[in-house]
């Protein structure tokens, strides 16, 4: 009886510690030093920029949230016109895509196939792993939302596909 007694007592001091240790880690300030902050954002309040140099001319993009250039959770926007394509390529890091607006599509390999793409409208969500490979096109004037970890890297199946690879 008294092994159980100290036994539960010792479950029950753990289960204190360790719901305290979570309070007071949801307490602190964020790693980069100040306090996660409440934020609205209209569409109106997007700031719209070129896209990185790692996806091809045309796209713009605009950052919701995070830094894509840093450690930590990011979500951008890429405006895309009718006809943009990404080329097959990776990320190491895991990408979630929302299609806001328009016509996109996804498709899963190492090689552009048009006739392997899904299609999606707005409100479509696809998930793509760390690591495998996929591509892209805009059939529409479209606007994609991406949720992934940084820093953004985009690894190309084929350099020569590379838009910072492109001779000048």
């Amino acid at each position: 009886m008294k092994k159980i007694i100290i036994a539960a007592s010792i479950v029950g001091l753990t289960s204190a510690l360790l719901v305290t240790a979570q309070e007071n880690k949801s307490e602190q300030p964020s790693t980069s030093g100040t306090a996660p902050e409440h934020r609205v954002l209209k569409p109106s309040d997007l700031k719209w920029g070129e896209a990185p140099p790692g996806l091809p001319a045309g796209g713009k993009m605009a950052v919701l949230n995070g830094d894509p250039t840093q450690a930590g959770a990011f979500t951008v926007r890429l405006k895309a016109s009718a006809g943009y394509q990404v080329m097959p390529h990776t990320h190491p890091t895991a990408e979630r895509l929302t299609v806001i607006s328009g016509k996109f599509s996804v498709g899963m390999g190492e090689k552009f196939d048009k006739a392997a793409m899904q299609q999606m409208g707005p409100g479509a969500y696809v998930v793509l792993p760390a690591g495998i490979a996929h591509f892209a096109k805009a059939s529409a004037d479209s606007i994609v939302q991406i949720d992934s970890e940084g820093p953004f890297q985009i690894n190309y199946v084929n350099p020569t596909d590379d838009p910072r690879n492109a001779k000048k």
